[in-house]
């Protein structure tokens, strides 16, 4: 009998998920498992966590969402904690899988660990594919020069008009028989309890409450976005710093794999029959375009996505700087702007496109911070944090990713008169602190050896 393991890692759904699809479709039997790697929870990244308190809670909402789905198939989701080596050698060896489905990923690391995964149990069938892309490999050039610049590769998408293909139905999991599991591998109620990153909810973590994660969280979400205005307005609302209606508030769910990208442009499209076309709806999928560039820019960069030179030829001219970096992280610069921002972010697990640019500029040309150790923080606190897209981002505004201008270096104070004339958004996040200096030393505390 052929029997697999299917491993969820940020496709945490069933409907439109190929690698499902695809391994149920040669599989008699389906046993389900999520890894939890401890690694997780330890500050070896820049000092700090690869997943923090918000997002980790996402996805146990997520996890528990997805147990409830394959329960309606009379299929369990089991929680492993381990490196995925470690896991899959204590599964195959206590079970005798056939084939082992896993999504291709994006991150290097994360094909790193799944390549030594497929190296170590070569009689494994692996069944993969592309989970949260719009396209398909073989839709987009082998060219390196089109993935230069974002708009060399819009051209090419818009030009050829390359078709997203239609989102899939998940493939009759009632008609695969389940498995169970050694006893060694927990159930998705535990894990949450079981980790190290769970913590109770504190008063100043209550607004994170804006998201709950989850397959059916996520197609409401969709679902009520696209039935109302809002997309008509999206280009001129979405730079706002604070509205829930200004921007469309999916990418928690595309991060983890609520939805995936091709349900958005499906309904993207559904809506424009509906209501028209205009600059805003076709934005939106300007916006999906953009991160589908990150995703295969990311394949292609490796390490390099996460080195201080990145794809530049120069490396910046910044360091570290811990106690200019604290107070960045903690929201007492001397910007009111910078800091309500950083406050929401460490309050919610979330922030917008604007104030994302605004605090990233402000860490790398004010403040003279080496980029990775603010994509760190970020790669921490986001609630909807993607790793081509947040470390390409970073990149972008530093100055050494794929902006053919070298970077950005906004005016923060030309941007709170545009985006906060009424100081509403700094009152509501404790902004000013009336702070008017960076550092706590100057030249004058330096020792002066007298004469």
């Amino acid at each position: 009998m052929r029997k697999g393991l299917y491993c969820f890692t940020h496709d945490l759904r069933l409907e439109d998920n190929p690698t499902l699809n695809a391994l149920a479709r040669e599989c008699e039997s389906l046993a389900f498992v999520y890894i939890i790697n401890p690694q997780w929870f330890k500050p070896t990244n820049y000092h700090h966590q690869d997943i923090g308190f918000h997002r980790w809670r996402f996805i146990c909402q997520s996890l528990e969402a997805l147990a409830r789905n394959l329960s309606d198939s009379k299929h369990r989701l089991y929680v492993a904690f381990g490196s995925p080596k470690q896991v899959i050698s204590q599964l195959t060896t206590q079970h005798t899988f056939t084939h082992l489905g896993v999504a291709h990923q994006v991150g290097w690391y994360e094909q790193q660990h799944w390549r030594q995964v497929a190296k170590e149990f070569n009689e494994l069938t692996v069944v993969s594919r592309w989970n949260s892309t719009l396209f398909e490999p073989s839709q987009l050039p082998d060219d390196d020069a089109k993935y230069k610049s974002f708009s060399r590769f819009r051209n090419f998408v818009e030009k050829k008009s390359v078709e997203v293909q239609l989102p899939q139905a998940s493939y009759g999991l009632k008609l695969r028989a389940p498995m169970t599991l050694p006893l060694d591998v927990f159930d998705v109620e535990k894990a949450s309890s079981l980790s190290g990153a769970s913590q109770s909810l504190r008063d100043d973590l209550v607004e994170s409450s804006m998201f709950h994660g989850g397959e059916l969280s996520a197609s409401r979400h969709l679902r009520g976005y696209f039935s109302s205005q809002a997309p008509l307005s999206y280009k001129e609302t979405r730079n706002a710093l604070d509205d829930w209606s200004s921007s469309t508030k999916l990418s928690p769910y595309l991060s983890q794999g609520n939805l995936s990208p091709r349900q958005v442009w499906l309904q993207k499209l559904s809506y424009e029959e509906v209501f028209g076309a205009n600059e805003s709806t076709y934005w939106i999928g300007f916006e999906l375009l953009w991160r589908e560039y990150f995703q295969w820019q990311a394949t292609r960069q490796g390490t390099s996505l996460f080195t201080f030179k990145g794809v530049a030829q120069q490396s910046p001219l910044t360091s570290y700087f811990p106690e200019r970096f604290n107070r960045w992280v903690h929201g007492s610069t001397p910007s009111p702007l910078v800091n309500a921002c950083m406050n929401q972010l460490r309050s919610t697990g979330y922030l917008s496109n604007r104030g994302r640019q605004l605090v990233a500029s402000y860490l790398t040309n004010e403040l003279n911070i080496d980029w990775r150790y603010g994509a760190a923080y970020f790669q921490e606190q986001l609630i909807d944090y993607d790793v081509a897209a947040n470390w390409g981002n970073w990149q972008y505004i530093a100055g050494v990713g794929v902006d053919p201008r070298g970077g950005r270096h906004f005016n923060i104070e030309k941007q709170q008169q545009q985006y906060d004339p009424d100081g509403s958004f700094i009152a509501r996040w404790s902004g000013e602190q009336n702070i008017t200096a960076i550092d706590s030393t100057d030249a004058a505390d330096w020792p002066v050896l007298e004469a």
